[in-house]
């Protein structure tokens, strides 16, 4: 399973670098797509109409949902307090997002480098095409 960062869906929805859509595509038709809360709240936050906002709720609609828990909270609190003492601090968002991802061994598939940082987490790369010769 794959969380699509955020990142991703700005450029999904707005029709940006179409290698990410096509694999993004891929990834939702063969359902290893899985959405989380934070991703969707910032999505809609960036809307400018309330007709945005439904398209996006209704692309999104038929996804698996990963829940926050109290657990997840608690460990997203301790991997920043961890980075932290090391000199890295990320937004937390995305320490949510890689928390989840961690607890649910899903990887993430994102264009923001820092979630390198997160320790035991799984970056999705989706697989190359052959080029043409």
């Amino acid at each position: 399973m794959v969380i699509a960062d955020t990142s991703l869906w700005i450029e999904y929805f707005k029709g940006g670098n179409e290698p990410a859509r096509a694999a993004l595509r891929t990834l939702i038709r063969t359902e290893q797509v899985v959405l989380v809360g934070v991703v969707l709240a910032e999505l809609l936050q960036g809307c400018r109409s309330s007709e945005e906002a439904d398209t996006i709720l209704s692309n999104l609609a038929g996804l698996r949902f990963l829940e926050t828990s109290f657990s997840t909270w608690k460990q997203a609190g301790e991997l920043s307090a961890s980075l932290r003492r090391k000199g890295v601090t990320l937004p937390l968002s995305d320490l949510i997002i890689g928390t989840l991802a961690i607890e649910h061994r899903c990887q993430v598939y994102t264009f923001d480098t820092h979630f390198k940082h997160i320790p035991d987490l799984k970056l999705y790369a989706p697989p190359r095409l052959p080029r043409a010769r």
